[in-house]
């Protein structure tokens, strides 16, 4: 080097001086990484566990005739109970849901039993019936209700939809006894005229009468009886 030059030894340590990285700039790259590791397994298993869920409410919708979970309201199960009023026997909830009406029937001293196929669903019923102290006689199974046989159920409840009433119908007017009574929210059955109706808009509750729709005389009433006055 001659003159006022730079060294060249110097030139060389600057230039590799610049392509060094500092020991902190690659901790931080690493730790980035863990994290983009780590978000990408929580979204992941995010979406997993959405799909294990939801899968058991979209399923039904699936088929060719399905029944979605909508949660009855409060007029809805008292004009159920109501039209229960002077019966007794085994109860079922076809499609029960998170429970409500088997419970509510429970309460009121029938032996309930609620088919759904949503799993999920009823073990949060099975969860409820427990917390409301009912879980005796409130009983919840997974199971389409199209492979169950109601023959051995005296009172029966439907939250349907228009596309399966007539086949249901077909099937209960085959399977059940004549002193069973079928209750229908939301929609009434397209070919059986109803002995009683109770509530409006949604919350109209239809009731048949097994003896009606087959045409046979009904049984009275016995639940409750009446001591006529004795006359002198």
């Amino acid at each position: 080097c001659s003159g006022g030059g730079i060294p060249l030894e110097t030139l060389k340590e600057e230039s590799q001086s610049r392509h060094v990285l500092p020991a902190n700039f690659e901790v931080n790259s690493l730790q980035k990484s863990n994290w983009g590791f780590l978000l990408t397994g929580l979204v992941g298993g995010t979406l997993v566990a959405v799909y294990a869920v939801a899968t058991p409410f979209v399923t039904p919708a699936l088929r060719k005739v399905c029944l979605p979970f909508v949660p009855a309201t409060t007029k809805q199960i008292e004009n159920v109970v109501k039209m229960l009023r002077c019966r007794r026997g085994s109860l079922v909830d076809i499609g029960s849901g998170d429970g409500r009406i088997v419970i509510a029937a429970a309460k009121k001293g029938f032996t309930a039993v609620g088919y759904e196929l949503n799993p999920w669903l009823v073990w949060y019923s099975r969860y409820r019936a427990w917390r409301e102290g009912v879980h005796g006689s409130a009983k919840f199974y997974i199971s389409d209700l199209w492979k169950v046989t109601f023959s051995q159920y005296s009172n029966v409840v439907i939250f349907g939809v228009p596309q399966m009433m007539l086949q249901l119908e077909k099937k209960l007017e085959r399977e059940l006894e004549d002193d069973a009574r079928v209750i229908a929210c939301r929609f009434p059955f397209p070919h059986w005229t109803p002995d009683h109706v109770t509530g409006e808009g949604i919350d109209t509750v239809w009731a048949y009468d097994a003896s009606t729709f087959r045409g046979r005389e009904k049984r009275p009433c016995t639940s409750m009886h009446f001591q006529l006055p004795i006359q002198a």
